[in-house]
């Protein structure tokens, strides 16, 4: 995050980056990963930040929800508010529109096509705080996962990509945490993949006209000397002009 920002990269948050199905509070988030809200707040000051939500923050659609603990925190050592995303408007979708051939990409989370995790969200919600969240502990599996699920994800994705072949616009998810990036002869469906892998974190990127899948994650020096975090272009880049 901080090489984007001083690149000054516009950062796109695609849904479920606070985890409030299986934590019924947003603070205990916020707090741990203070350091991330930090920097988020920054791009945020900079109208750099567009926040979209997804099944597992879906508490953010409600803008009540959204003042009461996204505008400000509470800062404990100086006993008082302080802004964090002072404003913001958290949103289900947004279109980016192409300033050259004025095609579209459709961004959204990618639930929406997902029957439990969207029209029933609430039962799926009720599970993991109550239930999987303990049982997860004995080895068993959370229906509601698509990381876990391979044939719900699947059925996403195939109905994430029809949806891209029958519409206008080109579609950017995640949700399914499984990396996309379409070739020349597919529909245009990509997906971020995911954020919470426990060897790298993908993403997709637009620069200067173009699209691509990129990787971060830890490496080592060739010498064994020390370890840094690396960035892999898994795909791309490509032009988007050429695939819209």
């Amino acid at each position: 995050m901080n090489s984007y920002f001083d690149e000054g990269f516009t950062y796109i948050e695609l849904g479920d980056g606070d985890e409030l199905w299986e934590n019924a509070s947003f603070e205990v988030i916020r707090k741990a990963h203070s350091d991330v809200f930090w920097k988020m707040s920054q791009f945020h000051d900079e109208n750099r930040f567009y926040f979209i939500w997804g099944n597992h923050n879906r508490k953010w659609k409600n803008p009540k929800d959204v003042e009461k603990h996204l505008y400000q925190y509470y800062d404990e050592r100086e006993k008082c508010n302080k802004p964090l995303f002072e404003g913001i408007k958290v949103h289900e979708g947004l279109i980016l529109k192409h300033q050259v051939t004025g095609n579209k990409i459709f961004l959204t989370h990618g639930h929406q096509v997902d029957l439990l995790n969207d029209t029933y969200w609430w039962i799926g919600r009720f599970v993991v705080r109550n239930i999987w969240k303990y049982l997860q502990m004995l080895g068993a599996r959370d229906p509601t996962s698509m990381v876990k699920n391979s044939k719900r994800r699947q059925q996403v994705e195939k109905d994430l990509i029809q949806w891209a072949n029958t519409h206008e616009p080109a579609v950017i998810a995640g949700h399914t945490h499984r990396p996309e990036f379409p070739g020349k002869d597919n529909s245009c469906y990509f997906n971020t993949g995911s954020c919470v892998h426990p060897r790298f974190i993908t993403g997709i990127e637009i620069e200067n006209g173009e699209i691509a899948l990129v990787k971060w994650f830890i490496n080592v020096k060739p010498d064994g000397g020390f370890l840094f975090i690396d960035k892999e272009v898994k795909a791309g880049p490509n032009k988007i002009q050429d695939i819209l």
